[in-house]
């Protein structure tokens, strides 16, 4: 076979070009002969064909090398159909032995990292180009202005309600009834850098007629509300009830306008008020809070005293009331600097209307005379202060008429004595209930007393 047709058949000329044994018989022709030594054997059993051409008879003579690559190829082949087929098994195997599910082996512990989206603050947290805020940001444009009280009664705690700066140097207004029968005050901000700071609070002034009050805390700084006029904003419009329902601190609450001008009496004196009507929840702790607009200006004092149960009798969802900014203006600036409201008078009692009377009477089984149908208030406790305790009239009397005029409900009270100041006399006819239930009358005279508590 010659030269060429072993390279053919080898097919790997580049191979034969570099083979180390090749190179090593062709180094050994040129070393000189030693005539003690034996001849070399064989390298092979067999001699091939002595070799045409130029072609050294040594090269012709070097047996073929396997090719390692294409064995390295097949091992790593046999490898990876290795793995592939185990893999297989063991998928399988889970399968049928029920190991397996949503890829979660039972008992086994997983380590997974969740990662929260931070997101970046919104421009609508802001007032946009006509200063209309989001709710978002009335939040953070208001809250700072709303506090939260705490009242407490010989040194228990009390109840809470909540609060409006009203000036950098800590005035702050809120409603009477949220400091009745209160000994001591606490005021806590909700600005965040003071958010477990607690002051002492000392009373100004309150008038129980508005259901207005005003305290004063030793602060600095503080971020006083923005006051607006309730005649700017209309039904429909959004507002935000902000305060501390429940003792929930920093709440806001959200809804519309639904009422203007509503007159909504309080309660406890039944003096009328000229309300805002919101369906934003007002739940007690609210009171004394602010009904804000969207533009961050306070338009109302939000009171859950002025609740649908004080107006229906019943208890209705979506049904509030806030004191209008522009009627609690004036009370809470007579509050701030006399301490009461100046130009009023009251008589020194506490009495019941003559139709309340009247239910009073028949839940206890009584009848009244006739002549108390429709007319006369009953007198139910009189104030130390009262000129009465200088009359014989008692608790448990009727005052039937005031200066010639027939009185049976607080309108015609305050209706009996407008325009009279205090010390100014009031000539009253009376009556007294018998033994026998009969109505008998009298008639005294009494002077008026200067308001300073907003009470009758």
């Amino acid at each position: 076979m010659t030269d060429d047709e072993l390279r053919t058949l080898l097919g790997n000329e580049q191979y034969l070009n570099d083979d180390p044994f090749r190179d090593a018989a062709r180094a050994a022709e040129k070393l000189p002969e030693r005539a003690s030594e034996p001849a070399a054997p064989p390298a092979f059993s067999f001699a091939p064909p002595a070799p045409e051409g130029d072609t050294p008879a040594a090269e012709a003579a070097v047996p073929p090398r396997p090719n390692r690559h294409a064995f390295l190829y097949f091992m790593l082949t046999l490898l990876v159909l290795g793995v592939l087929a185990f893999s297989v098994f063991v998928v399988i195997w889970d399968v049928r032995n029920g190991t397996t599910s949503g890829g979660y082996r039972a008992g086994s512990i997983v380590r997974v990292e969740l990662v929260q989206n931070r997101r970046e603050p919104t421009p609508d947290q802001e007032a946009d180009e006509n200063g209309r805020y989001s709710f978002a940001g009335i939040a953070q444009a208001v809250m700072p202005s709303i506090v939260e009280i705490y009242t407490y009664k010989d040194g228990t705690m009390g109840g809470t309600g909540s609060g409006i700066i009203l000036t950098a140097d800590g005035y702050i207004a809120t409603n009477a009834h949220v400091l009745e029968d209160a000994t001591s005050y606490s005021v806590r901000l909700f600005d965040e850098s003071q958010q477990d700071v607690q002051y002492s609070a000392v009373l100004v002034g309150h008038d129980s007629k508005t259901d207005l009050a005003v305290l004063k805390i030793s602060a600095a700084n503080l971020k006083p509300a923005v006051l607006g006029d309730a005649n700017d904003v209309h039904i429909g419009e959004e507002v935000c009830a902000l305060g501390n329902p429940a003792g929930l601190s920093g709440s806001i609450t959200t809804g519309i306008i639904s009422g203007m001008n509503r007159k909504v009496r309080a309660k406890s004196t039944n003096f009328e008020m000229d309300c805002i009507q919101t369906d934003a929840a007002i739940s007690p702790g609210n009171s004394g809070g602010a009904l804000v607009d969207m533009y961050g200006q306070v338009i109302g004092i939000t009171s859950s005293k002025y609740g649908a149960s004080m107006i229906f009798g019943g208890s209705y969802e979506g049904l509030g009331f806030a004191i209008t900014i522009n009627q609690a203006l004036p009370i809470l600036q007579e509050l701030m600097e006399k301490g009461y409201v100046s130009g009023r008078v009251r008589i020194g009692i506490q009495f019941l209307e003559n139709a309340n009377a009247h239910d009073d009477a028949a839940a206890h089984g009584q009848t009244l005379p006739k002549a108390l149908d429709g007319i006369g208030i009953k007198v139910i406790s009189l104030s130390e202060d009262s000129d009465l305790r200088n009359t014989i009239m008692k608790e448990g009397d009727w005052i039937l008429s005031m200066n010639g005029k027939e009185v049976s409900d607080y309108d015609t009270i305050n209706a009996a004595i407008a325009g009279l100041g205090a010390g100014d006399s009031v000539h009253c006819r009376c009556g007294t209930i018998q033994e026998n239930g009969t109505l008998k009358t009298y008639e005294i005279d009494f002077r008026l007393l200067e308001d300073k508590s907003g009470e009758y």
